[in-house]
Formats: C-alpha cells, structure tokens, sequence
C-alpha cells in the first residue's frame, strides 16, 4: 500500500517519547502508545512490518544509509528524520536508534526513541537534507542514490569543519536555545 504525503504536519509534546524495537532485519516488535498514536497505525498494523513503514518520501536515503552503517557498527545514532502517518500527514522527530543485545552480546535488534525536536532544529534539517534529495534525484538505482548522497553530505560537512556528529548536535543545541 503506498501513500500519499498530504503536507499537514502531526506533532507531539516535548514531554512525549515515540518508543519502537525492531529485530535486527529492522521488523517491529514494539510500538508505544505515542508512535500509534501519531503515525495512525493500529498495533497489528506495524508489528512484524519494516520500520521504514513510515519512511517519508521526502526523506534522503543517504540519511537512513549513515543510521545503518553506524548500527552496524554497534554504535548509537542520532538522527532529525521526517515521517509518514498512515493517513500521508508527516511528523518530525529527533531519534536516538541503539543497538540491544543480550546477556551473551548478541544482537537482538534496535530500540529507537525519538522526541518531538524544535520548529528551529527541524528548518534547518529540512533545508541540509535538500542537496542530498537533488543528489538521490540524480541516480536511477536507490541505493547508488544513497551513496552519492551520503559521500556528498559528509564532503560537504568536512568543508565546513564538522562531522556528521558535530551536525545534529548543533541542531539539537539549536532547538535547545530556541526553547
């Protein structure tokens, strides 16, 4: 089933946490209350379904290619990442995605909570993820797209002195003195 962005916007409150787990093929196995909620999906509805379920697609693949890489790692990412609801209205957040392991440090799968960033932090996001959106437009095959995309992010980045890291907290300390 594709769907349609709509263009409104869906929000959450600062104090809320958007909560999901997924195995390590990235299939949920978790959903709170507040991801149900926001992303009109119905608990049977995500469970066992990939977490890209709700991957906006206005959303730069390279972003998702860079969580990945990092995941694979065994390293936490942070990330400004646009939604899609069931019903096509978006939703921004500001996710924390770590690795979980068991008591043997096995992977078992990821566990992402995500807060509702500020109007300042998302702007900025959404104007840094437009060359890599041009970039993905470029390339025929999605994950070639990914790549270039992200090899240009992170040139780009280095030319301004600043890693990938350095990036988002300065947009999380963005939102944090607009608040």
């Amino acid at each position: 089933m594709t769907v349609t962005p709509t263009g409104r916007e869906r929000t959450f409150a600062p104090d809320e946490l958007i909560v999901s787990k997924t195995d390590p093929q990235g299939r949920m196995t978790y959903a709170n209350d507040v991801f149900l909620r926001i992303s009109g999906y119905d608990v049977d509805d995500v469970i066992g379904r990939p977490h890209n379920l709700i991957r906006h697609p206005h959303m730069p693949r390279a972003v998702f290619r860079l969580l990945w890489e990092r995941l694979g790692e065994g390293r936490e990412v942070f990330a400004f990442i646009n939604n899609l609801a069931q019903n096509g209205d978006h939703y921004w957040v500001l996710a924390h995605v770590t690795p979980s392991y068991d008591s043997q440090h096995r992977l078992v799968g990821y566990h992402s909570n995500r807060r509702c960033p500020h109007r300042d932090s998302i702007a900025r996001a959404a104007e840094a993820y437009q060359p890599l959106l041009q970039e993905e437009s470029r390339h025929a095959h999605p994950p070639d797209a990914a790549t270039a995309a992200l090899q240009l992010w992170l040139a780009q980045l280095a030319a301004q002195g600043m890693t990938y890291d350095t990036f988002v907290w300065s947009l999380i300390d963005l939102g944090q003195e607009g608040r």
